[in-house]
Formats: C-alpha cells, sequence, structure tokens
C-alpha cells in the first residue's frame, strides 16, 4: 500500500528539504501502515503487535491528537471490513483532539448533517454528498478511502449493487482478505435474499478460493 489518505498519513508533516521529521511520527506512522496492512489481510497477531506500537509511539506525546488518529484510522479499516460500526477507543480521545479528528469520527460514525466537510481528508469530502456514488467511489483513488467509503455509505442504505461490485473488485485487487470476505458473504447473502441463486453460487466460489490456503 502506497498511498494513506486517511488521518494516519497526517501523522507525517515532514517533506524533503524541511525539518526532520520527530521519530515518533515516523514510528507511529510505519507501524499503523503495518497494522492496517495485517487487518485487511486477516493477519491479527501481527496486526495487534502494530497496533500496539502505534499507540505506544503516539503516547510519547502527551497528546490526545495524535491518539485519536491512531485509534480512528484503526477503527477506518475495522469498518471497511464490517467488524465494526462506532470507534469506541477513540472516543475519549475526541474532547482533546483537533478539529479534524473530531470531523473524521463523526464521518466514520455517519453524522453527516451539518458536518464541516472541509477537515476531512480530501478523498472523503464529496462522499456525504454524492449523488452519483458509484462514480464518486471510482473517483476515489487510494482503495483503503474507497473501500472505507464504500462501507458508509452502504451502512447508510445508499450503496446500490454496482458499488457492491466495485467494493469487492478494490478488496480484491489489493489482496485485502478480511474485507473481501465480509463483502462477499454480504452479496451472497443478498443475491439469496433476492432469488438469485447463481449470483450467490458464484460468490460463495469466490469465498472458497479466498478461504482455501488460509
Amino acid at each position: 500500500m502506497t498511498r494513506w489518505t486517511i488521518l494516519g498519513a497526517l501523522l507525517l508533516a515532514g517533506c524533503a528539504g524541511g525539518p526532520s521529521v520527530p521519530d515518533w511520527q515516523a514510528n507511529t506512522h510505519g507501524a499503523l501502515a503495518a497494522h492496517t496492512a495485517a487487518w485487511l489481510a486477516g493477519r491479527d497477531r501481527v496486526a495487534a503487535q502494530e497496533l500496539a506500537i502505534a499507540r505506544r509511539e503516539a503516547s510519547r506525546t502527551g497528546s490526545a491528537e495524535p491518539l485519536a488518529r491512531v485509534e480512528l484510522t484503526a477503527c477506518a479499516a475495522r469498518i471497511a471490513s464490517f467488524d465494526a460500526a462506532d470507534c469506541p477507543a477513540a472516543q475519549p480521545l475526541l474532547q482533546d483532539a483537533g478539529a479534524e479528528s473530531r470531523t473524521y469520527a463523526a464521518y466514520l460514525a455517519g453524522q453527516w448533517d451539518g458536518l464541516d466537510r472541509e477537515k476531512l481528508p480530501p478523498a472523503q469530502r464529496s462522499v456525504p454528498v454524492a449523488t452519483d456514488v458509484v462514480a464518486q467511489l471510482q473517483s476515489i483513488e487510494d482503495p483503503f478511502s474507497r473501500l472505507v467509503a464504500a462501507a458508509l455509505l452502504l451502512r447508510a442504505g445508499r450503496l446500490p449493487p454496482a458499488g457492491i461490485e466495485l467494493a469487492i473488485d478494490t478488496a480484491s485487487a489489493q489482496g485485502w482478505r478480511r474485507p473481501l470476505l465480509a463483502w462477499l458473504g454480504f452479496d451472497r447473502d443478498r443475491c439469496l435474499a433476492g432469488g438469485d441463486r447463481a449470483g450467490a453460487a458464484e460468490r460463495q466460489r469466490r469465498i472458497d478460493y479466498a478461504t482455501t490456503a488460509r
């Protein structure tokens, strides 16, 4: 994964030729990226270890903001995989965190009315007000951001079958086993409920392919 537009990327504020990045920032960002990659791949032990490192490094600042960003990014990965509906670990931190973190927390919670979208990561700003949600998802270049947005739109009852297909294709292309299985299982059940046995059977075959070597 080469691009992180979710809040975790903001932990690295330095740029070439500028001031050196404090080691806690580099360590937190690296561990958070490793955690997210491991979580999405279904490697729970590694994911837990890397999240513990990210939390420890962020806590060195004695500030709620970097800790909130860690928790919100980890929560976003769980939402993308249908493993969470809210972010309880972030809640105690938000009172002392910045406006961007509080806005992102509201975004993840589906509290979109009156949301200051300019405080969201750029890839997410148009999601709450999108009319053509599939086109909006397609315009999000970062696959992680796209998958999170798709999960939130699904929870809001605004994701059509083409959007579900896009989410499945996104997870598949990245080799993200955990969200892939979650989305395939959801769509299999949706097909069954709609009487599409052929579609359900195809989804089940893909689930079987994804779990063969586990």
